[in-house]
């Protein structure tokens, strides 16, 4: 088995699910007591959400940089970024390191190609929606992806920040979510990408006929396959 490094701490919320994620898919293909090896770095999110507000990328990058070295040096095979937004210094990230980065993108793209799906919403940070370090990845694979309108924009981005990160789970905002979701269906949307790794923490399959994709269980199922090769 090899040993995973993650990323954590963008938020610690969806970092713990990240773990258990990893644990249990190793658990599911191994039995017994087996359970993953996890090299985790976790930083400080309000510096990094401090950052990305100021639009200061660069030292985001830098910031991540040296922790995926330091992941490194601890014995990790293999990276994973616990965050869809950050995955927009990945090349910066990987040009610092000597093993695999796994992008979150690129592993719920296959999941979309093995579903045939062509045409997928995608819900996510306001950077994560509207920057193209994301959609394009999605996009060169021949899907097209289609984003909520400004307001609902502003609002998702909102209670990811001020809601989700910080391990509040509201009724309200679950259906202001599940509202979004169906608007996107309505408009040709054959599923919908939870594209922050918070929002499976606040709908799921369970809520609503539209396909979901959750972002961070594929991109810990996907690490699990890699790790046991």
């Amino acid at each position: 088995m090899k040993t995973i490094g993650l990323l954590g701490g963008m938020s610690w919320e969806s970092t713990q699910t990240y773990y258990r994620l990893l644990n249990e898919n190793v658990k599911t293909a191994l039995g017994g007591l087996h359970s993953a090896k996890v090299v985790l770095y976790s930083v400080d999110f309000a510096e990094i959400e401090a950052l990305q507000h100021q639009g200061n990328w660069d030292e985001t990058g830098r910031i991540l940089s040296a922790a995926a070295r330091a992941v490194e040096s601890a014995g990790a095979e293999v990276l994973l970024i616990g965050t869809n937004t950050m995955h927009k210094v990945a090349p910066h990230i990987e040009a610092t390191i000597s093993i695999p980065l796994l992008h979150i993108a690129d592993a719920t793209a296959q999941v979309l190609l093995d579903a045939r799906i062509d045409r997928i919403g995608l819900l996510g940070t306001r950077f994560t929606m509207e920057q193209a370090f994301y959609r394009e990845r999605l996009e060169a694979k021949g899907i097209a992806v289609l984003t909520p309108n400004a307001t609902q924009r502003d609002r998702i981005h909102r209670i990811i920040y001020e809601e989700l990160c910080q391990g509040v789970i509201s009724e309200r905002s679950r259906a202001e979510y599940l509202a979004v979701v169906n608007d996107l269906a309505a408009h040709g949307a054959q599923g919908v990408i939870l594209g922050c790794t918070e929002i499976g923490l606040l709908i799921q399959q369970a809520h609503t006929a539209v396909p979901l994709y959750d972002t961070t269980r594929i991109h810990a199922e996907q690490a699990v396959a890699y790790a046991l090769g």
